[in-house]
C-alpha cells in the first residue's frame, strides 16, 4: 500500500509539473507507463483479447471499477469521459482533471449534448476517447442499460465506436467482486480490498468496431449487445495468458 501511495503522489507531481510541458505522444506514453505501473503494484493480472486499430475512435466499455480507466490506459491511452463526481475522488479525481478527462454533469440533457460536442471535437483532433455508457459502476455480474447521448459524438465526428468488455476474475477463474467500486464503498476501502485479494485477473475483450450505425440508439444497443455476448461467452482466463500480458507491462515499466 505504501508503494501505491507513493506512486499516486508521483502521479500528482508529474501531472502538476511535467505533464503540461509534454506534447501529445509523450503525454500518452507517460499515461500508459504510469497506469501499467499501478496495475503491477496492485498485483493485477491482465488478459487482452483483440487489439485496438489505429486512428481515433470512441471506446465504450462496461463499468465495474475505478481500475477500468487504468486498465484501458495501460493498453491504449485515451481521453476519458467521466461523471462529474469523479472530480471528488481523492487523488484520482485530481489526476483525471489534469489529463484530458471530459467531465459529464449529472441529470442534464443539455450537459450531455455539450459533452457529446466535446467528444466529437476530441475525436476530430485525433484522440482516442473512452466512455462508460452505463453511467455508473456495477458489481460486474451483468451490464446495465447504456445511455446513448454520449455516442452522438462519434456520429457527429464520423468515427467508429469500439466496444470493450471488462470483467474481473478471482484465482478460481470465476467473477469476483473484489475490484467492484459501487454502493457505499469508499475509494480507500476499495483499494484495501483489491490489495488484500489473493489474485485478480481482468479480462479485456476488444470487440469489432461499429462503423455503419446511423443513430445513437442503434450504436448504444449494438455496442451493449456485443459486450454482453462477449462477457457471457468468454473463455476462462489461464494463468499463462495473464502472466504473458503482465510481462509486457513489466517490460514497458522497465524501459522507462
Amino acid at each position: 500500500m505504501l508503494r501505491v501511495g507513493l506512486h499516486l503522489g508521483w502521479g500528482v507531481a508529474t501531472a502538476a509539473v511535467f505533464y503540461p510541458l509534454l506534447d501529445r505522444p509523450k503525454r500518452l506514453e507517460l499515461k500508459r507507463r504510469w497506469s501499467a505501473q499501478l496495475l503491477l503494484m496492485l498485483g493485477l493480472g491482465c488478459r487482452v483479447a483483440g487489439a485496438f486499430p489505429s486512428g481515433p475512435r470512441l471506446v465504450v466499455a462496461n463499468h465495474v471499477s475505478w481500475l477500468d480507466i487504468f486498465v484501458l490506459n495501460s493498453i491504449s491511452p485515451a481521453a476519458f469521459v467521466c461523471k462529474a463526481d469523479v472530480r471528488d475522488w481523492p487523488v484520482i479525481g485530481w489526476l483525471c482533471e489534469k489529463t484530458e478527462t471530459v467531465f459529464l454533469p449529472r441529470g442534464s440533457r443539455s450537459a450531455a449534448r455539450d459533452t457529446a460536442v466535446q467528444i466529437a471535437q476530441r475525436l476530430t483532433e485525433g484522440w482516442l476517447v473512452a466512455a462508460f455508457p452505463e453511467g455508473t459502476t456495477s458489481e460486474g455480474q451483468g451490464v446495465l442499460p447504456f445511455h446513448s447521448a454520449l455516442l452522438q459524438g462519434a456520429l457527429d465526428a464520423q468515427k467508429p465506436v469500439q466496444p470493450v468488455g471488462l470483467r474481473y476474475l478471482g484465482s478460481d477463474g470465476k467473477s469476483t467482486g473484489a475490484a467492484a467500486y459501487c454502493g457505499e464503498t469508499s475509494l480507500l476501502q476499495s483499494l484495501w480490498r483489491i490489495a488484500q485479494a489473493p489474485a485478480i485477473v481482468v479480462d479485456v475483450q476488444i470487440l469489432p468496431p461499429i462503423t455503419d450505425a446511423v443513430h445513437r440508439r442503434e450504436l448504444s444497443s449494438r455496442s451493449r449487445e456485443q459486450i454482453v455476448a462477449a462477457l457471457a461467452g468468454g473463455e476462462a482466463i489461464s494463468a499463462a495468458s495473464a502472466e504473458a500480458f503482465n510481462e509486457s507491462l513489466g517490460e514497458l515499466v522497465a524501459a522507462q
